[in-house]
């Protein structure tokens, strides 16, 4: 499919790999052109050569914010404008909250909170000149709650979701929109390439539970998948602040909403009991 004046520009982060490379693949698919930023941009080389008119490879290291507003301009100035924006850049890191360096805690939100940051940033201001356009943030299961094992990757995702929320409702007055998308598992390289902390004996039972969790449950989907359920988003008139990707993920989400929701009804009469309006103290 050839590109037509009316076709969207997207700038995808990750996308060498995964669901970027899902995301990427589908928009090309579609007739759309795609700045696709990553580390390792050989991955993209046959798409490169599939599509040489409408695939730009961009090699971007998320947590460098100079490199991010420098690429983003490249990519505005290539095509020309920009309409989606993909934050899909990310790592993840496997160990006990206690068990994390001060290093291994700073490199985990580096890439999957500050990058995403970076980009947003960098991108607002052509999308604000545009009067329009869509960011989606590519957040996690991991940010509908903290499990063991991953806390520091929830909580990188949980101040996704936080400075999300906010960039959304600053946007909408530019006609910008954003959309928060949670996927569920998916076969990517993100739990292969994932790093772990130095161990802690004191947890090797939980660890070892833990592991025949994920023997028995764990299964997969097909990226592609998750990049159909993205190209209706980017379709919609009305797109949601939150989308979530997978049955599982989906009945997850409902389950911790409605344990939340049952501990706050038990807990009302002591929450509401903590405020009692007051005039100002004197000083």
């Amino acid at each position: 499919m050839t590109a037509s004046a009316s076709s969207r520009v997207w700038f995808v982060t990750g996308a060498s790999r995964g669901l970027g490379r899902a995301f990427t693949e589908a928009a090309l698919a579609a007739g759309d052109r795609v700045a696709g930023a990553a580390r390792d941009l050989s991955p993209l080389d046959e798409l490169a050569a599939r599509y040489p008119d409408r695939l730009l490879r961009l090699r971007l290291d998320v947590t460098d914010r100079a490199a991010v507003f420098d690429v983003v301009d490249k990519a505005k100035k290539h095509f020309g404008r920009l309409d989606v924006v993909v934050n899909n850049a990310g790592a993840l890191f496997v160990g006990m909250v206690e068990e994390f360096t001060e290093a291994e805690a700073r490199e985990q939100m580096e890439v999957n909170f500050f990058g995403a940051l970076w980009v947003s940033q960098a991108v607002m201001p052509h999308l604000r000149a545009n009067g329009s356009g869509h960011v989606l943030q590519i957040s996690s299961i991991g940010a509908l709650g903290g499990f063991c094992s991953t806390g520091l990757y929830s909580a990188s995702k949980f101040a996704l979701e936080g400075m999300s929320e906010a960039l959304a409702a600053e946007a909408a007055r530019f006609g910008v929109k954003v959309s928060i998308v949670q996927p569920g598992g998916y076969w990517t390289d993100l739990y292969t390439s994932s790093r772990a902390t130095e161990p802690n004996p004191a947890y090797d039972e939980l660890r070892d539970e833990l592991q025949k969790q994920w023997a028995e449950g764990s299964i997969d989907s097909e990226p592609k998948l998750a990049a159909e359920a993205v190209m209706k988003l980017v379709a919609s008139d009305e797109p949601p602040l939150r989308l979530l990707l997978g049955s599982m993920v989906y009945d997850v989400a409902f389950d911790i909403s409605r344990r939340r929701m049952d501990t706050w009804a038990a807990w009302e009469e002591t929450s509401r009991a903590a405020e009692k309006a007051v005039a100002a103290p004197i000083a």
